[in-house]
This record gives C-alpha cells, sequence and structure tokens, in this order.
C-alpha cells in the first residue's frame, strides 16, 4: 500500500475517532435499555389502583409539589390537572415556581450560578433549569403543569429519586422526584454552565442544554459512576407513567414553546431511516471526493515524468535510511 494512501488512511481514523469519542454520551443512549430495565420500578412494587399504599419502606422523598409557570396565571388548559394533582395530595406542601420567584431562589441559594440562568436566551431553559435546582435543594416530585394526576404518588416516595423513561431512548424531565442533595441533581446543577451553548436551531439549543437530551446525558454520565445504593436512580417506565390504567398520569401535550425547527426535528425523526441512508450515501461521495483530490495534490509527483520541466515530484534518495524528498526541477 502507498504511503499516501496511508496517510489518508490514519487522518480519517483520528477524526472519526475524535468524533466518536467526542459523541460517545449520545452514542450509548441508542443502547440504554438494559440499564432502564435493571433500575426500572416494576409493576408489581406499585399498589392497585385504589388501594392504600401500605409498604415496608421509608419514604424518602419529602412531601412538596413542584411545578413552574411564567406568573400565577395558570392557563384554563391546564387548571384541572393542576388541580387534580393538588387535589389529591392535601397533605403536600405545593410549590409554584414563577420567573420572579425562580430567579430570586436562584440568586438567594445559588447566586454562582445566577450569570447563566441570566442569560439564557430562550425562557424554557429558566423553567428547565430552576427544577433541577428545587429539587436539589428542597427534594419533592416536580411535574410540569400538562401532567394531570389519577392517583397519589406515595409509592414513589420511597426511592431516593426517579426519572421517567422516554422512548425510544433516554429520559425526560417533566415528572421526576429527590430527596434533597441527591448526587445526581448535584452532577446536573454542576454541569449546567459547561452546556450552555448555541447548537443553530433554538430546538437543538434547548435540548441539549436544559432539556431531556442534557438530561439524559446526565444520567449515562451518571451511571458510569460507581454509587452506593442509597444514590441509586430508579426509572419509572411508560406502562406505569401514563399508558395504563394503574399510572399515575394522565398527560395532557403542551409544547408550548416548539416552533417551526421543533417540526423539522419531528420529521426527521418519522423519517429516520430514508435520512439514515441518505446520510451514509452523502458520507460515501463526500469520502470520495476527498480520496479523489488527496490523490490527485499528493500523490501527482510520483506520476510526474522526470523530464518535464517546472514539475515537483516525489523522488527516493538514499541515506542509511529510505525517504522522500520534494525537488523542483528548474532546468
Amino acid at each position: 500500500m502507498r504511503r499516501g494512501t496511508i496517510i489518508f488512511l490514519v487522518v480519517n481514523l483520528i477524526i472519526i475517532g475524535f468524533l466518536v469519542n467526542a459523541c460517545s454520551t449520545l452514542i450509548s443512549l441508542l443502547f440504554d435499555s438494559k440499564d432502564a430495565a435493571r433500575d426500572a420500578i416494576l409493576r408489581s412494587d406499585i399498589p392497585a389502583l385504589g388501594e392504600d399504599f401500605v409498604g415496608n419502606s421509608t419514604e424518602l422523598i419529602p412531601k412538596i409539589l413542584h411545578q413552574t409557570y411564567i406568573n400565577s396565571s395558570i392557563p384554563a388548559k391546564w387548571k384541572p390537572g393542576q388541580q387534580s394533582c393538588i387535589d389529591l395530595h392535601e397533605d403536600y406542601e405545593y410549590k409554584l415556581w414563577t420567573d420572579a420567584s425562580s430567579r430570586e431562589f436562584i440568586a438567594a441559594e445559588y447566586p454562582w450560578f445566577l450569570a447563566t440562568f441570566d442569560s439564557y436566551p430562550f425562557p424554557i431553559q429558566r423553567a428547565d433549569a430552576i427544577r433541577y435546582f428545587v429539587l436539589h435543594f428542597y427534594g419533592g416530585v416536580y411535574l410540569d403543569l400538562d401532567d394531570g394526576c389519577t392517583r397519589r404518588l406515595d409509592p414513589l416516595l420511597i426511592y431516593p429519586a426517579w426519572l421517567r423513561r422516554t422512548i425510544p431512548t433516554g429520559i425526560s424531565n417533566d415528572a421526576m422526584g429527590s430527596v434533597p442533595q441527591h448526587p445526581f441533581f448535584t452532577h446536573v446543577i454542576e454541569s449546567l454552565a459547561s452546556y450552555n451553548r448555541n447548537w443553530g436551531m433554538p430546538y437543538i439549543s434547548v435540548m441539549y442544554s436544559t432539556g431531556p437530551l442534557f438530561l439524559s446525558v446526565m444520567w449515562r454520565e451518571y451511571l458510569w459512576k460507581k454509587r452506593e445504593p442509597i444514590d441509586r436512580l430508579r426509572i419509572l417506565m411508560p406502562d406505569e407513567y401514563s399508558k395504563q390504567a394503574w399510572a399515575f398520569f394522565k398527560i395532557s401535550k403542551g409544547n408550548s414553546w416548539h416552533g417551526k425547527d421543533a417540526q423539522t426535528i419531528f420529521w426527521m425523526g418519522k423519517h429516520w431511516l430514508f435520512l439514515t441512508v441518505a446520510g451514509f450515501a452523502i458520507a460515501g461521495v463526500v469520502g470520495g471526493c476527498l480520496w479523489f483530490a488527496w490523490s490527485m495534490w499528493v500523490m501527482r509527483g510520483s506520476r510526474t515524468s522526470p523530464g518535464r520541466k517546472g514539475m515537483g515530484f516525489w523522488r527516493r534518495i538514499s541515506g542509511g535510511k529510505e525517504r522522500y524528498e520534494l525537488l523542483d526541477r528548474t532546468v
């Protein structure tokens, strides 16, 4: 194999290796089903609907229910869901975090994050971030306003922390529970600033800076580190979340912050097979063009006649070791 070919292949392998390493956590989300199943909250752990929860385990998560909105004027379409959660949990403390109270809380309890909090270009990023901080500080259960409650959440309070599984991969941030100062949420809030980047499209920027994709990456990173049993993260699976009669929530999709770019992402998700094939085809064409350009530029000298004036060419010379030297003929 020619030396130029080897150099071309090595350079490309280095680039591919760098990209794979940089995206390793994202790639691992494609293979997270075993981790989610291992930490799943089982159907057998949840009492039948209508039965009182009587467990041997101590309730760890405090009875606090957190929700967020711009202000205290909740839209009419979300009031039934909000009220259903309040009515079912009269013995829970209810905290509605508005834009104003969220900023005051960050300034008072986490002042080191205030500059990042204020720098977010989209309000939904602050709504995402505040939920991680209040769970870290107070503990309790966070629910989106479009997550109406169908039963009491007491069975979920026996776990140090839990997250909701999404399909086909990853976890979501619309329903979460935790004890105060849980190491997972410590990891989350300490990582927020480093993920505060603009990725060109609002939807991607939000998802990967504070939203579910960011939280899924945090989850994968957290699983890679050895933890004590008390620090274990449990996963609420789709059936127990909203799909079955015994599930905890009734969902009314909000997505009030989604724009046209989000519609594009959803379209891409529906046509992932076509886009994957097209991506490989484009990669093949680009790779072929790069190889052709490399051959024409680097290997041109070895094909050039030594008798032609003014042309650079590769000439082998001897001197203990064989090496190549680019000479310029001016004869």
